[in-house]
């Protein structure tokens, strides 16, 4: 074995890690040292640190919990912060980031138990902007509208949101305890709007943005768009999705009379 080939057995990656038994527990970082391996992402690290949960003074402790299903940054549930920074744990490879490692939950969504958290102010806010296509039925319906390739390439990029919550972890105007529905929400309701089918309901969605906690309380700090893991154009959805809203409220301000006339009938 020459020198270089020792050096990389001896080597070591040091990892510190925030544990915390549960939402309202008391938290403290435990550290962990791992031998190097070339080309080891953060999933594998973790992975091995729970078969072995010794911390670099010796002491066993309970094996640090963590969410990930996919492995290829698809399900978007290994999403935390390393090194002070969002990003998929799957895709963060050691050999780009800096020593030692410090991973820590997302920190806009309630702590489960140690990295674990839990999002379901997200699917709440799918909820509201009605993140779906409705279908009347199962039976066969035919053929449907046809689609712009470039509506369909843009449908396309927006449908890749995997819910990880990284947009609304950068976002400045996400708190723990506020309302806001967040990027992912808001390109959502433009994907499904967009959607010859979800057009339909297009309206409902918009509306569903003008009230507390909607795209009025976006601040346009642009976090959103440079974290997104898919790469997905989150400031062109919000720009979009607020022209939308802005049509609404001036149909609502310079129609309303008018709409009331024609609901009454002939006077």
């Amino acid at each position: 074995m020459d020198t270089a080939q020792a050096s990389a057995t001896t080597q070591t990656v040091t990892f510190r890690i925030w544990r915390q038994d549960g939402p309202g527990g008391q938290g403290h970082y435990d550290e962990f040292r791992l031998p190097y391996r070339k080309g080891a992402n953060v999933v594998s690290c973790l992975m091995e640190i729970q078969r072995n949960p010794v911390t670099v003074e010796g002491k066993k402790v309970a094996p640090v919990v963590w969410d990930a299903a996919c492995l290829e940054e698809v399900c978007g549930s290994c999403a935390m912060n390393i090194n002070g920074r969002v990003r998929m744990a799957c895709s963060a490879l050691i050999d780009k980031l800096e020593k030692p490692i410090t991973l820590e939950p997302l920190k806009k969504f309630p702590v489960v138990r140690d990295l674990t958290v839990d999002r379901q102010r997200m699917f709440e806010a799918l909820k509201r902007v009605k993140g779906w296509i409705p279908v009347d039925g199962t039976h066969n319906l035919g053929p449907g509208p046809r689609q712009s390739p470039h509506d369909q390439s843009t449908m396309y990029v927006l449908s890749t949101c995997i819910t990880c919550g990284s947009c609304l972890e950068a976002c400045p105007q996400v708190t723990i305890d506020n309302a806001f529905v967040g990027a992912a929400a808001i390109s959502q309701a433009r994907l499904f709007n967009m959607n010859p089918t979800g057009k339909m309901n297009a309206e409902e969605r918009t509306r569903a943005l003008m009230g507390p906690g909607g795209i009025q309380d976006c601040g346009k700090a642009q976090n959103c768009v440079k974290v997104c893991p898919k790469e997905i154009p989150l400031t062109s959805s919000i720009a979009m999705m607020n022209r939308e809203v802005a049509k609404l409220l001036i149909k609502d301000i310079f129609f309303k009379d008018e709409e009331k006339k024609a609901a009454s009938g002939p006077g």
